[in-house]
């Protein structure tokens, strides 16, 4: 839990310290997608988080299964980076029981191409740069504060999209 420091403006000679405590490594585990609706642009952030714990297949096939409650009609292209949980047995089995789910998968180290790595730099870099949490419920809280701010922000959930080197969709025009 050691705070992502950034630099601030301070009074000259007044450096500002972020004072912390270093403790054991807790982490917060995420699962994210930006849910896309190609026919309008529409767009949606789905996380699950998992504080104290790691992702592992079964957190990935659940975050799926909900990927798949979430948008109930149409075809899914999953775009997901090369986490082990990714492609556990779990996952493959979904994408095999639901024919309307693609699963790709991208280059390894890409996180260029994956959208939601900007989110997730936003959070940690942006919003909680020099954020010093008492406990990992403190961080919890005030990380899914921001994400939910974030996920009724489609202009700047659009702009972190457009910082990956993925192209945007263009909106599909259904003639009458």
């Amino acid at each position: 839990m050691n705070p992502c420091l950034k630099a601030t403006w301070a009074p000259v000679g007044r450096t500002p310290v972020v004072p912390f405590r270093n403790r054991h490594h807790k982490k917060v585990s995420a699962l994210g997608a930006i849910a896309l609706k190609p026919a309008t642009g529409a767009m949606d952030l789905l996380i699950d988080w998992y504080p104290g714990s790691y992702v592992r297949g079964a957190e990935a096939a659940a975050f799926v299964e909900r990927l798949l409650e979430h948008v109930p009609d149409g075809s899914i292209d999953l775009v997901w980076d090369n986490l082990q949980a990714h492609k556990s047995p779990l996952v493959k089995q979904i994408a095999r029981d639901h024919p309307r789910l693609r699963v790709h998968y991208l280059p390894p180290y890409a996180p260029d191409l994956n959208p939601v790595e900007f989110v997730w730099s936003w959070l940690k870099c942006g919003r909680l740069a020099n954020f010093v949490p008492d406990d990992l419920a403190e961080l919890d809280d005030w990380a899914v504060e921001y994400l939910v701010q974030l996920k009724f922000d489609p202009k700047l959930l659009r702009a972190l999209w457009e910082r990956s080197d993925l192209p945007f969709p263009i909106p599909k025009i259904i003639q009458p």
